[in-house]
């Protein structure tokens, strides 16, 4: 059990049983006890397995490589059809922590396995991204923004990529390319 965790758990205004409950379980793995990005995240030698986190609809742990266990009761969720590497476990109530309490011991074990076996997701290229027409119409027209762009980390690429994608109107994409050229220019990611 790590002190400086213990705010999370303190200081939460909902989810504060289930939040315990969880963590109960997650320290009997012997995993450490660590804080990330304001959760608490369960590391084997430096390596993060899953954190804790909690939404206004429900409390989660979050399985780092969750693409790669088995989930024989099938239910990892996951998040958005963007996410590729990680997997929830979703919950609603206490019981259902209690309920389900053996097979998330397991998927915990799990986790660690892979770790432990270096088993690492296999990501989509950003090349395999859908690129907007409206962007590429960009990039074509603006060599100092196709370099710009092209020297993005390739996480920075896809947010970029995703964030046009995601507009349904051709005028939205080009308003929120336009938006974004600077940025780009500088080197700076979508969220820099």
């Amino acid at each position: 059990m790590n002190p400086k965790a213990d705010f999370f758990f303190d200081q939460a205004k909902q989810w504060q049983q289930e939040f315990e409950k969880l963590r109960s379980i997650a320290l009997d793995t012997g995993l450490e006890e660590e804080v990330k990005w304001g959760c608490p995240c369960y590391t084997y030698h430096g390596k993060n397995i899953f954190l804790i986190h909690g939404f206004k609809e429900y409390c989660a742990l979050l399985f780092f490589k969750g693409a790669l266990l088995n989930d024989a009761e099938k239910i990892l969720i996951q998040q958005s059809e963007n996410v590729q590497a990680s997997r929830q476990i979703r919950f609603t109530s206490l019981q259902e922590i209690t309920d389900l309490e053996k097979a998330i011991k397991t998927y915990m074990y799990e986790a660690v396995e892979v770790e432990k076996a270096g088993l690492k997701v296999v990501l989509k290229e950003t090349k395999e991204f859908e690129m907007p027409e409206e962007f590429q119409h960009q990039l074509d027209e603006n060599i100092e923004l196709k370099t710009a762009f092209e020297a993005l980390t390739p996480g920075r690429q896809r947010a970029y990529l995703l964030y046009f994608s995601a507009a349904k109107q051709s005028k939205t994409r080009e308003s929120r390319i336009e938006k974004y050229i600077p940025q780009i220019l500088r080197g700076k990611g979508i969220n820099d």
